[in-house]
């Protein structure tokens, strides 16, 4: 059974200009390991193709069982300047956790 990003964990993000962020934290302990093996740079690359333009950066924050994501040159120059409809970090957040849960031992 394929499982989500989504079964695991909850999302708050938000944008600056053409920089996306969003914080990734665990619905359980037990769940953080699942998300920093799900949560990579190069996951996202993959799921966000050709948007994401710039770095993208996964910063663990052990202490309170999240990663926080910054990716650079993700939104089409940005809320007011891009041609893509409804891409702010909203947006973004959302659909990071369409991420396929890649720990196949995961709860």
């Amino acid at each position: 059974m394929t499982r989500y990003l989504r079964d695991i964990a909850y999302v708050r993000s938000g944008d600056k200009g053409d920089v996306f962020n969003v914080g990734v934290i665990a619905k359980t302990p037990a769940d953080y390991q699942t998300i920093l093996k799900t949560v990579t740079p190069a996951a996202l690359k993959e799921l966000f193709g050709d948007w994401a333009k710039g770095t993208i950066t996964v910063y663990p924050m052990d202490n309170i069982e999240a990663v926080s994501v910054v990716m650079r040159g993700g939104l089409g120059g940005g809320a007011t300047r891009t041609l893509r409809l409804d891409q702010t970090g909203k947006a973004l957040g959302n659909a990071v956790l369409r991420l396929v849960i890649t720990d196949e031992n995961a709860g």
